[in-house]
């Protein structure tokens, strides 16, 4: 049995093997339904195991217990809308563990939800304890709300030429072309136990004068030849010097003992890789010690005398740290320096690039967006200055790092960066960056609106998406109602609105393509739903012809009233589906019964508790016009009757 543990700035890509151990149930034995969700979720299939506890939680009264791990197994694989869905009913219960609600914030986070998050992690403090981590948590959301609110004009783009479904990340430009880390599709053997994926390998691709990227496959060479990950790569400025970050392969290592268990931690190396004629000539890096840390994420100055790594190595000052050496008089390099303690904090330093005077570097230790967020600091060695954070859209909710400036000049930066970020094509992706001065400006300003008033709405969250569900900005309308975002040129964008007691609303953009500053208006009118007897119609419900299944379309906009449902915890609705009156009223009544409660099983499986919904199909019985039996109507009279209602019973 292997298991990978896989962090990026804990030991990145340093492994755990089982040698030995217990043995687990047999595949035959008939297991219960909990025991087969537990079994499920401590072997980390937590995509299996969310199916199996969402039949355990489909219950009056769910155990805390089950919808913990439902929570936990879809923020495991990064379905946070479900993970926040499900936590939000966690914590509400009194028996919830400690670790939930961090998880709860972490989500909120993931999701771009930053005030909300500040909330969960002011009330963690509030039952748990000050805490230096979750007070700079805290700090980090704050100022995610203003860098949202006005991001910086960095546009990015998701490089589709090279990413794949698995994961791509620190990209390095080369003369002509680019090399990364990135696992392969489709090798038959020595795969990750954790991931099913096979180890990474080094890669490269051709880079056209456009930037477009193409034609990637995994290089030759030596160093693709590890048992284990080999990545990422940095490469000195004549290209014939590789320093490549592997994992060990050798039996020497940490050895743990844990419940039983005898595990072996194999570290991260560096080795160095020098062209000789076709192939390369291998070599240690001086300074590895695998027995007692790690050390590995390469990158050289720009004259090529001070290599910048990242190591845990006994002496610093948190986990993973900045380390340098520098290159003496016999081309050796000399021993470990730490880059010091204006840079290196608590936390973990990783992935450092340098660009002229500039040290690029990612951290988890200082405020930040996100998990792993983008610094930059200006001098060498170990003087620099005050970390700089990178900001939104640079930085995310996310796991943001392996960031590289391939060109900077007054007016434009270009680059690359790497990123598990929602709406990639895989796990981790690379994205090329590019910064222009614009020639003029594009602003959107969103008015909220009372949708049965008219009155203005202030206070109301506003997201701005991009490229389907990657958010581009997010801010709160102020006293008139009112929120105003710069957009990009030729970019399509989605505005959703959402205030607490009121369903959601939304509307598109279509791309602008204006030959002088712009400003374009947008309404959005939210319905409320805190007051008993409040109705509204879900808009563009569709269902199949004699069908009662949620059609993706119809998901979507379901999930909408998911959303309003979560953030209005006392809320309670009848669900009802209505037809036209083309068909016998027997039939008309048992259909839409039928999809009134297909609508509110979709609900409960994206985390509302039943209990607050009632599915009613009304057939043909609640018409909204004279299209009767037998009265000739259009088409689209027979459609405003066939719709879905929502009333509210309770708030």
């Amino acid at each position: 049995m292997k298991r990978k543990y896989y962090k990026r700035g804990l030991q990145a890509l340093t492994i755990m093997l089982l040698l030995f151990g217990t043995e687990i149930a047999s595949a035959q034995e008939q297991l219960g339904r909990r025991s087969r969700a537990e079994l499920l979720y401590d072997k980390m299939e937590y995509a299996n195991a969310t199916l199996a506890y969402e039949k355990l939680v489909d219950v009056k009264k769910p155990r805390t217990e089950d919808m913990e791990r439902l929570a936990d197994s879809y923020r495991r694989i990064n379905e946070y809308e479900l993970a926040e869905n499900w936590y939000s009913r966690v914590v509400l219960q009194p028996d919830h563990k400690q670790e939930s609600l961090l998880h709860y914030a972490e989500v909120l986070k993931k999701r771009g939800r930053y005030a909300e998050a500040s909330k969960q992690y002011q009330t963690y403090q509030e039952k748990y304890g000050r805490d230096e981590s979750i007070a700079r948590y805290i700090q980090g959301a704050d100022s995610a709300v203003v860098w949202m609110k006005n991001p910086t004009l960095h546009n990015l783009k998701n490089e589709t030429t090279i990413n794949t479904s698995l994961s791509e990340f620190s990209l390095v430009p080369t003369s002509g072309g680019v090399i990364y880390a990135g696992e392969p599709q489709g090798l038959l053997d020595n795969k990750s136990g954790m991931t099913g994926q096979s180890y990474l390998k080094v890669y490269a691709a051709n880079r056209e004068g456009n930037g477009e990227l193409s034609y990637p496959n995994i290089m030759e060479g030596a160093f693709n030849n590890a048992l284990y990950h080999v990545g990422p790569v940095a490469v000195n400025a004549d290209e014939d010097v590789l320093y490549v970050t592997r994992t060990y392969p050798g039996k020497e290592g940490e050895n743990y003992r844990s419940d039983g268990l005898k595990w072996r931690k194999h570290n991260l190396e560096l080795k160095i890789y020098r062209k000789n004629g076709n192939g390369w000539t291998e070599e240690d890096f001086a300074y590895n010690n695998v027995k007692d840390y790690s050390l590995g994420h390469a990158s050289l100055s720009t004259d090529g005398k001070v290599l910048y790594y990242a190591s845990d190595m006994p002496g610093g000052h948190g986990g993973v740290d900045i380390w340098y050496s520098e290159l003496q008089g016999d081309g050796s390099w000399g021993a470990p320096k730490n880059a010091g303690p204006t840079i290196n904090s608590a936390g973990d330093e990783v992935f450092p690039s340098v660009f002229g005077d500039t040290l690029y570097f990612s951290s988890d230790g200082w405020v930040g967006m996100g998990g792993l967020d983008i610094y930059r600091s200006v001098g060498k060695r170990s003087t620099f200055s005050t970390p700089e954070n990178l900001r939104y859209p640079l930085n995310s909710a996310s796991d943001d790092f392996a960031y590289v400036v391939a060109a900077n000049s007054e007016d434009l930066i270009y680059g690359y960066l790497s990123s598990n970020r929602t709406g990639g094509q895989g796990g981790d992706d690379i994205y090329s960056f590019v910064f222009n001065k614009p020639k003029f400006i594009i602003q959107l300003e969103g008015i909220t609106r009372h949708k049965e008033t008219g009155d203005l709405l202030p206070a109301t969250t506003v997201t701005l998406f991009q490229n389907g569900k990657e958010i581009a900005a997010k801010g709160v309308t102020d006293k008139d109602g009112r929120i105003t975002f710069t957009l990009n040129k030729g970019e399509p964008y989605r505005l959703l609105a959402e205030k607490q007691g009121y369903h959601s609303d939304s509307t598109s953009v279509e791309g602008l393509f204006p030959r002088r500053d712009t400003m374009v208006r947008v309404v959005m009118n939210l319905q409320p739903v805190h007051k008993v007897g409040d109705k509204f119609v879900l808009e563009n419900i569709y269902y199949d012809f004699d069908k009662h299944n949620i059609r993706r379309d119809a998901a979507l906009i379901l999930d909408q009233l998911v959303a309003t449902m979560r953030d209005n915890p006392t809320l309670r609705i009848e669900l009802s589906s209505h037809t036209d009156s083309r068909g016998s009223d027997s039939y008309n009544e048992k259909l839409s019964q039928r999809r009134a409660q297909s609508a509110v099983d979709y609900i409960v499986t994206r985390g509302i508790a039943r209990d607050r919904m009632v599915a009613k199909g009304y057939g043909e019985k609640r018409l909204v016009n004279k299209c009767s039996n037998g009265v000739p109507c259009s088409v689209a009279d027979h459609q405003a009757n066939r719709r879905t209602e929502v009333e509210v019973l309770a708030y």
